[in-house]
């Protein structure tokens, strides 16, 4: 087993990760090409998950979440991040950690792969009837079902949950739904006391080739892209953080044991000892020089 050290990791994520002053994100096209080459990331770094975020690139270094509204590298965030939805250049919604994520159109059927979806609209009923959806989400879909592409003021009303004690419950069941690769912010509408307001759609409507894509690829296969995607882009990681990363999808322990175990067969992933830590990492990427 190859022997590694912590700062030969730190600074293959730094270039990976565009946390450099020579390769920082500095234009939207710089943005969207920067989600594709890491296949999917954090909107902000998530304290405790070891992820690449698009205010890490565009910073070029690391730092911490901007409090301030005239944070210059918080404003492109929030600024590339509207002035995409409904472009159709990434897939934007709370999904890994229920958080804020970026991923790129390339990656987003194997996400969409490893959900309860078939790429239907009705799909939806089959999830409520066996208790895995919950009311609430229910009544957010089948809202946007019946009235198109909706801002969250006016879809809170469609949906029966207007009033002050069903906020909570609304916004979770929004995240279950994003989560489960049901609907996603297609836009920015002046609603609400901010005059801010996400437009939400349902997936398969505003990115119809998606569940297309899917249908022609294996869970086990998914698994494996999406694992691979996540090791080049941390170049190295235990199988724990591994497994954290991606418990949203709902993988069991054997599920991940065996696609880890598949990329080690196809020679794609290797496991390294890192000087200083007790376990060893999966590593996936050339730069180390491994």
């Amino acid at each position: 087993m190859a022997t590694i050290t912590q700062e030969q990791i730190l600074a293959a994520r730094d270039r990976r990760y565009r946390r450099t002053h020579a390769l920082r994100v500095q234009t939207p096209e710089a943005a969207r090409d920067f989600v594709q080459d890491v296949g999917f990331c954090h909107f902000w770094p998530i304290k405790g998950v070891e992820m690449p975020s698009l205010l890490h690139a565009i910073a070029g270094r690391e730092r911490g979440v901007p409090m301030a509204h005239a944070d210059p590298d918080g404003s492109k965030c929030w600024g590339w991040k509207d002035g995409s939805l409904g472009q159709r250049w990434w897939y934007y919604g709370k999904v890994l950690r229920r958080k804020a994520t970026l991923i790129s159109l390339e990656v987003l059927p194997s996400f969409y792969a490893c959900s309860e979806n078939y790429g239907e609209l009705d799909d939806y009923l089959e999830e409520y009837r066996s208790g895995t959806m919950t009311l609430e989400a229910r009544q957010i879909y089948e809202a946007l079902l019946q009235h198109g592409p909706l801002d969250t003021v006016r879809l809170r009303r469609e949906a029966r949950m207007a009033a002050e004690s069903a906020k909570s419950r609304f916004e979770r069941a929004l995240v279950e739904l994003q989560v489960g690769f049901k609907i996603l912010p297609t836009g920015i509408a002046e609603a609400g006391a901010w005059r801010y307001a996400f437009v939400y759609d349902i997936l398969q409507r505003h990115l119809p080739q998606i569940p297309v894509q899917a249908r022609e690829i294996k869970r086990s296969d998914a698994r494996r892209t999406l694992v691979r995607r996540y090791l080049e882009a941390v170049v190295a990681e235990e199988a724990g953080m591994v497994r954290r990363i991606f418990h949203v999808l709902n993988w069991t322990p054997s599920e991940l044991k065996r696609t880890i175990e598949a990329l080690q067969d196809e020679g794609l992933v290797r496991e390294a000892q890192v000087e200083g830590l007790p376990r060893p990492v999966l590593v996936a990427l050339d730069e180390l020089g491994q």
